[in-house]
């Protein structure tokens, strides 16, 4: 792509996460599976394969560097973590999407059409992992899939079914003191296809995932999306005991933990540009 809260402040989120050496790792996991990517590439494009890799190595040095901080200070900011993760999979996505076959090259190279999604576009995902505040975690991975075509001037940039990736930003389990239970979600890959492209989103809203079922069952097109957005737009079909309030921090509106079975319809809202590669391209 819930319940009364205190709107939560995206910096405010950020700091609710905790970077851990695990964290760590998984950038140095990423690293490694790039590095993999540069070695197979080196037939095909040298040139992007030496690219690829002088930027790799200044990443594996931030990532040396985010480790020793961890180690010596005992802490490392969920903005120093995002970011470099952010950039590992860029180049990631580079050096995978832009990979060219072992053919004679008769001119300049072609290069993709491309396309942008504004910042505030809108969409509708269905979640596909179950949620729950008593028991998530900070970090845990969740995926979605988009309900509907997202289409401009005709072309359908991001089909239906289309996989959404996130993963918890921070959660708080409902207690004896504190009863509300609360989750925040980030978005940060949107695949469509074979590609994967960096994503930048947020929960605005959630719904009955049941009640989506029964509208693209009675209408098709553009007048399910019609439907769907009015549903959304109001309060029918509304996620029963949940908010959601700033930042896209989800809470429980009635003293207990926030409950997201799969099925769930999330509105996300990008928070970032989203750019595409032009379907054919």
């Amino acid at each position: 792509m819930l319940l009364a809260v205190g709107f939560v402040a995206p910096a405010a989120v950020l700091a609710q996460a905790v970077v851990t050496a695990g964290d760590i790792d998984r950038l140095e996991a990423t690293a490694a599976d790039i590095q993999q990517q540069i070695e197979s590439l080196r037939s095909s494009d040298p040139t992007l394969a030496s690219e690829v890799s002088e930027a790799l190595a200044d990443l594996r040095d931030e990532v040396a560097y985010l480790r020793v901080k961890l180690r010596r200070e005992g802490t490392v900011t969920r903005q120093e973590y995002a970011d470099i993760r952010d950039r590992l999979e860029t180049l990631r996505v580079r050096a995978d999407g832009q990979r060219v076959s072992a053919q004679p090259v008769l001119g300049p190279p072609e290069v993709p059409s491309t396309t942008s999604i504004p910042v505030g576009t809108e969409f509708d995902v269905r979640l596909q992992t179950p949620l729950d505040s008593g028991t998530a975690k900070v970090e845990q991975r969740f995926e979605a899939t988009t309900v509907l075509d997202y289409t401009v001037d005709g072309t359908v940039l991001v089909p239906a079914g289309s996989v959404v990736r996130g993963f918890v930003s921070s959660v708080r389990p409902a207690g004896r003191i504190d009863r509300q239970g609360s989750l925040t979600l980030s978005f940060d890959e949107l695949r469509i296809e074979n590609r994967s492209y960096p994503l930048r989103a947020s929960v605005t809203q959630a719904i009955d995932g049941k009640v989506t079922e029964d509208v693209t069952r009675i209408g098709a097109g553009a007048a399910v999306g019609a439907i769907l957005g009015g549903i959304l737009g109001g309060a029918r079909g509304a996620l029963l005991g949940v908010l959601v309030g700033g930042g896209g921090t989800i809470a429980a509106t009635d003293g207990s933990d926030v409950q997201l079975p799969v099925g769930t319809i999330l509105r996300v809202r990008l928070d970032q540009r989203v750019d595409l590669a032009l379907p054919g391209s």
